[in-house]
C-alpha cells in the first residue's frame, strides 16, 4: 500500500510535539521517518547516536506515546515530583537541510561500532540563528501540551566528540542550548548527564570541563554524576565547577543479568562527596539502564537517601532478608551476608558488563574473570535451596532461589568453557565432548527450565510487551523486530553484540545454547580434520545463527511452565556437587 493511500501515514493532528514541530518546519514523512530509530533504540536517537535503525516509528507509536506522556507527568505531579521535558540539544534531521540549505550544520562521527548509514548526527552550529528558532520553538509545543515544571534535558555530546576542543566553542554550544530553553521559559533549568566527561577523558580535560559548564549560569544547570559510585566526575572537577549535581548510582548497563554491586562504594560515596571541599551535591540518584535485577542494591541506595551516615552493611543486610522473606531466618540471613561480601562487594572501577561466556559469542579467548570466590555463591545457594519447605511460598523467596542458582549455573558454564578450550588445544576429543555434551545438552538446558518455570525470568512476556504496544500485525513485527535485537545483535551487524544480554526462559535455550552447539561441533570437526579453528569463519557461521534467532516468529510462553521449587531441587541434586569441586578455586 503507497504511503499517499494509507490513512495510517496521514499526518496526524495530534502526536509527539518532536514530530509535529518537524512537520511544520516543512520536513516531509519519509525525512522524519529516516530520523527516528524504532522504539527500542529511541534513548540513543534522543543523545544523538542514532538515526534510521529498526524503524520507521509508525505514526499510532507517536500517538500512543503522547498519551502516555500525559498519564505519567499527571501522576509525578499529584505525587510532588519535578518532572523534566527534553530540551532541543542541537542535533537535526537531515531533511533540515533541504528545507534550509543555508542551516550551518556539521556532521558529528559515527557512533561506536555504526557507521554513517545510522549514526553521524548533524549538530547545527550554536552561532546559526536556527538554533535558538528551532529550539525554542520545539519547547514551546512541548510546554504548550504538557505544562512544565521549569526543568529540561539536553545532551548534546554523549559519546559523541565535539568538533572542537576550543574553550570557546565549547561555551557556545551550551549556551546556545540554555539560551534555546529561557527563550521558551525564562526560569529554565537545565539537567544534563556528566557521562560523557568520564567516557571521553582524553578530550575532557579540566579546561574543556569547565568551558562548557561555564556556558550557562551558575545555578541554572544540574548534573547528574551518573556513574559516581565507581567513576566520579565531581572529584577532579571541583564539585562540577560550581554547578549543583547530583550523586547517582548506576549500577546496570543493559539490563544484564547477573548478580552484581558494590555496596561499601555507595554506602560510603554520598556521605563523602556531601563534605567534599566546597561541594555543590543536592541530592542522589539512581540511574540504571536496565531495572528488574539485584534488587538489593536499589533498596540499599533508596534508603540511603534518608540516612545521614553510612549503615552496619551486616546488619542492614539481614533486615533486608527479614523484610523481603516476612521472617527473620538465620540461613536466609547468613546467605545475603555471604552474597553481600563477595558478588556485592565490587571494589574499585567495576562496570557490570556481564561477560560471562554464557551470555557472550564463543571464542577460545573468553573473560572469565570474577571479582568475588566464586564459592559464596555456591554456599548461598545451599543454603536457600535448604529453605524451600520454609520459605516456598514467598515470591520474593522463589525469584532469589531462581536467581541464585542462575548465578551458581552462569558460573559452571565458564567453568565447562575452560574443560572445553583446554581439551581442544590439548587435542583430547574425549574430554571435549563430554565437556562440550554436558554443556549445551544439559546445563543449558537445565537453565533454560529454571527460568522459564518464573514469569519474570521469560522471554515471552519480554516479546509480548513490546507487541502489545502494536495496532497492526505489522507494527507488531517491527516491535518484536526491535525487542529482539536489542537483547542479541544490537543493530543490523551485531555493532554492540550482546550488549544488553538477559538470561531468560527461551533465549537461553533458542539463543545462548544454539550459539554454543555451533561452536563445540566446530571445535571437534576441528580436531577430527587436524584443522586449526578460525575465530573470524565461526563469527560468520554463528551470525548467521544469531540472525535467524530475531527472525525465526518463534512465540514464546508468556506463562511460566514447570514446579520452580522442583526444578531447583533437581539442579541442586545434579550440579552442587559439581560446584563445591570447582569453587575452591581462588577468585581471579
Amino acid at each position: 500500500m503507497s504511503q499517499a493511500s494509507d490513512p495510517s501515514c496521514q499526518p496526524p493532528r495530534k502526536a509527539d510535539p518532536k514530530f509535529l514541530v518537524y512537520l511544520s518546519l516543512g520536513l516531509n514523512q519519509s525525512e522524519i521517518n529516516e530520523y527516528f530509530t524504532g522504539p527500542a533504540f529511541l534513548a540513543w536517537n534522543r543523545m544523538g547516536n542514532l538515526h534510521t535503525w529498526a524503524g520507521p516509528l509508525p505514526l499510532s507509536w507517536h500517538l500512543k506515546q503522547l498519551y502516555l506522556q500525559y498519564r505519567i507527568l499527571e501522576r509525578m505531579r499529584s505525587l510532588g515530583m519535578l518532572t523534566v521535558l527534553p530540551a532541543f540539544s542541537g542535533h537535526i534531521p537531515r531533511g533540515i537541510l533541504r528545507v534550509f540549505p543555508r542551516i550551518n550544520a556539521t556532521r558529528l562521527g559515527s557512533w561506536s561500532h555504526f557507521d554513517c548509514a545510522y549514526s553521524c548526527t548533524y549538530l547545527m552550529s550554536p552561532e546559526d540563528s536556527m538554533f535558538q528558532v528551532i529550539g525554542t520553538l520545539f519547547l514551546k509545543e512541548l510546554i504548550k501540551e504538557f505544562g512544565t515544571d521549569h526543568v529540561y534535558s539536553a545532551d548534546t555530546f554523549n559519546e559523541m566528540r565535539p568538533l572542537s576542543s576550543e574553550p570557546n566553542y565549547l561555551s557556545k554550544v551550551s549556551a546556545a542550548v540554555f539560551h534555546s530553553m529561557t527563550g521558551a521559559d525564562p526560569r529554565a533549568v537545565w539537567l544534563m548527564q556528566g557521562w560523557l566527561f568520564q567516557h571521553q577523558p582524553d578530550f575532557w580535560q579540566p579546561t574543556q570541563v569547565q568551558a562548557f559548564l561555564r556556558g550557562v549560569p551558575l545555578g541554572r544547570m544540574v548534573v547528574l554524576d551518573l556513574f559516581a559510585e565507581s567513576k566520579p566526575v565531581y572529584l577532579w572537577t571541583e564539585s562540577f565547577y560550581g554547578q549543583p549535581f547530583i550523586w547517582c548510582m548506576l549500577h546496570n548497563f543493559g539490563g544484564n543479568h547477573g548478580l552484581f554491586g558494590s555496596a561499601e562504594s555507595i554506602n560510603r560515596g554520598p556521605f563523602v562527596a556531601r563534605k567534599f571541599l566546597n561541594s555543590t551535591m543536592v541530592g542522589v540518584g539512581l540511574t540504571p539502564e536496565g531495572i528488574e535485577q539485584n534488587d538489593v542494591m536499589y533498596e540499599l541506595m533508596t534508603d540511603l537517601g534518608w540516612r545521614k551516615e553510612p549503615v552496619n552493611l551486616l546488619e542492614w543486610v539481614a533486615d533486608y532478608a527479614a523484610q523481603r522473606y516476612g521472617v527473620r531466618n538465620t540461613k536466609a540471613t547468613t546467605a545475603w551476608q555471604l552474597l553481600l561480601e563477595s558478588v556485592y562487594n565490587c571494589s574499585g572501577v567495576c562496570v557490570n558488563h556481564n561477560h560471562s561466556p554464557l551470555v557472550r559469542r564463543p571464542s577460545l579467548r573468553m573473560n572469565t574473570e570474577l571479582w568475588y570466590n566464586q564459592s559464596a555463591v555456591y554456599e548461598a545457594w545451599r543454603l536457600l535451596q535448604s529453605l524451600t519447605e520454609e520459605l516456598g511460598t514467598s515470591s520474593t523467596f522463589r525469584y532469589d532461589l531462581v536467581d541464585v542458582a542462575r548465578q551458581a549455573m552462569q558460573q559452571l558454564v565458564s567453568a565447562y568453557y575452560w574443560d572445553i578450550k583446554q581439551a581442544f588445544q590439548g587435542h583430547v576429543l574425549t574430554h571435549l565432548l563430554t565437556a562440550g555434551g554436558v554443556l549445551v545438552y544439559d546445563l543449558l538446558p537445565e537453565l533454560d527450565n529454571l527460568l522459564a518455570s518464573d514469569e519474570r525470568f521469560l522471554l515471552g512476556r519480554w516479546l509480548e510487551a513490546a507487541r502489545s504496544m502494536a495496532t497492526s500485525d505489522r507494527e507488531a513485527e517491527l516491535y518484536d523486530l526491535n525487542a529482539r535485537n536489542q537483547l542479541t545483535l544490537w543493530g543490523p551487524l551485531g555493532n554492540i553484540l550482546d550488549y544488553a544480554n538477559k538470561q531468560l526462559g527461551g533465549l537461553v535455550l533458542d539463543y545462548y545454547a544454539v550459539r554454543w552447539t555451533l561452536f563445540v561441533s566446530t571445535l571437534v570437526e576441528c580436531l577430527n580434520a587436524g584443522m586449526p579453528f578460525h575465530q573470524n569463519q565461526f563469527n560468520q557461521a554463528v551470525f548467521q545463527v544469531e540472525k535467524g534467532f530475531i527472525y525465526n516468529a518463534k512465540r514464546y510462553p508468556v506463562r511460566p511452565t514447570g514446579n520452580t521449587l522442583e526444578i531447583a531441587h533437581k539442579i541442586f541434586l545434579k550440579y552442587y556437587p559439581t560446584a563445591m569441586r570447582r569453587g575452591h578455586l581462588a577468585a581471579v
